[in-house]
């Protein structure tokens, strides 16, 4: 660790420090050059902008440019570091922007902690950009943030610690209960977390047809009830009476287990206590809610999934956000709904069942990959990802009425 600790530091330090810069797309060689990039030229997209605000997209960088937002209170799993600490990781956000979906991404700290401050600091800028990706905000702040931000901004919001992890939980659990041989609308689920990513996970989850009443939601003071008196935000919607208090009684003949809460959380006794073919996801990076050594020791007919590269089966956004902003941007959607969030589900679930090119294989490190217990989720270095998922997402946003401009049939045609 100390290794990797010191190849990180020089990682983002050497030849230059950080991980974006600024390239120009336009020559600036010559007075003419210059006479049309700024004084006089430029006054004239100026004026075709004033009389017409969507010239903006014709005449700037515009339809391909997302700011990475956040104020530093929820920094990975380090918590809060303040917004200047967060920008190493706003700024491998707007690198993998760029490396998977040639999107131009800025990351913007904000120093507001305060969440109405916050709101107004965004809607006043957000129309520089085409969309706004919120990132590392804690809860309950981040729910209120982005509801809000939705109703002000005319360009999609969409925070990416919520919908991007639900998205690509959403799209490997249900491989995964295909896989085991169950309806998600029968299963039994426990979701250890009830932060910003467990509250998007189980909502899209019952979204896509889990019922309420089979879900337990649980903090650190365990299953989310009515007699308790500590609720806030988002947990209310999730309050289950049906019996369970505590972890152990949850996890009883649960069929899924979904974690995104902190490292071994989850014992062995528990996972012997699930239902038969059990499917759990213990998304704690670095460490995971278990090991999953120590989980297939207790049981040999699971399908488990991390948010580590080195075990199978990765829960990772960036098999999701670049490609679904991607979407949204080529259709100047006006917000990302439920409609393309299930899309992108849909895209990414398709996608596994398909044969893996060699490309994909050699970036795996893998002699092969299959459609079954130990794959039920592409890889992030696949490069049909992009063309799939943009192209899912674009038709759902001109189908469901948010898309500004019609999309092409060879649209993102492979």
């Amino acid at each position: 660790m100390s290794d990797l600790r010191q190849q990180a530091l020089d990682y983002h330090a050497l030849p230059t420090p950080g991980k974006i810069a600024i390239q120009l797309t336009k020559p600036a060689e010559t007075a003419l050059d210059l006479t049309l990039a700024y004084s006089p030229g430029v006054a004239e997209p100026v004026r075709e902008i004033a009389a017409n605000p969507d010239e903006a997209y014709r005449y700037t960088a515009k339809a391909n440019l997302v700011a990475v937002i956040t104020n530093g209170t929820a920094i990975l799993g380090l918590g809060n570091l303040g917004p200047l600490a967060s920008k190493p990781v706003m700024e491998g956000k707007a690198l993998l922007f760029k490396r998977f979906a040639n999107i131009d991404a800025i990351d913007i700290e904000v120093t507001h902690t305060d969440p109405a401050d916050f709101i107004r600091t965004v809607a006043n800028i957000a129309d520089t950009f085409g969309g706004i990706n919120l990132e590392d905000i804690k809860a309950p702040e981040c729910f209120e943030i982005e509801q809000a931000l939705i109703e002000l901004c005319k360009v999609p919001v969409f925070h990416d610690d919520q919908h991007g992890t639900a998205i690509v939980t959403a799209a490997g659990m249900l491989n995964a209960l295909e896989i085991q041989g169950k309806q998600l609308a029968q299963c039994h689920i426990v979701c250890l977390g009830a932060g910003a990513a467990g509250v998007a996970c189980m909502d899209l989850l019952i979204a896509c047809g889990a019922r309420k009443e089979n879900l337990f939601m649980l903090d650190r003071h365990g299953v989310i009830r009515s007699g308790r008196t500590d609720l806030n935000g988002q947990k209310p919607r999730f309050i289950n009476d049906s019996g369970p208090r505590t972890l152990h009684e949850a996890i009883e003949g649960a069929d899924i287990f979904v974690g995104v809460s902190g490292p071994d959380l989850l014992g062995a006794e528990e996972v012997a206590l699930m239902a038969p073919r059990p499917v759990i996801f213990a998304c704690s990076n670095p460490d995971p809610e278990i090991d999953p050594a120590l989980a297939h020791g207790v049981r040999d007919d699971l399908i488990i999934g991390t948010g580590r590269s080195d075990y199978p089966n990765q829960v990772n956004n960036v098999l999701c956000f670049p490609f679904l902003f991607r979407g949204a941007l080529d259709v100047r959607a006006s917000r990302i709904n439920i409609e393309m969030k299930k899309a992108a589900v849909e895209a990414l679930r398709q996608l596994a069942k398909e044969p893996v090119p060699a490309e994909v294989l050699a970036a795996a490190d893998v002699n092969e990959l299959h459609f079954g217990p130990d794959y039920v989720i592409p890889k992030p270095m696949d490069p049909r990802l992009l063309p799939r998922v943009a192209r899912a997402v674009a038709v759902a946003a001109v189908e469901s009425g948010v898309a500004r401009i019609p999309l092409s049939d060879r649209y993102m045609q492979e």
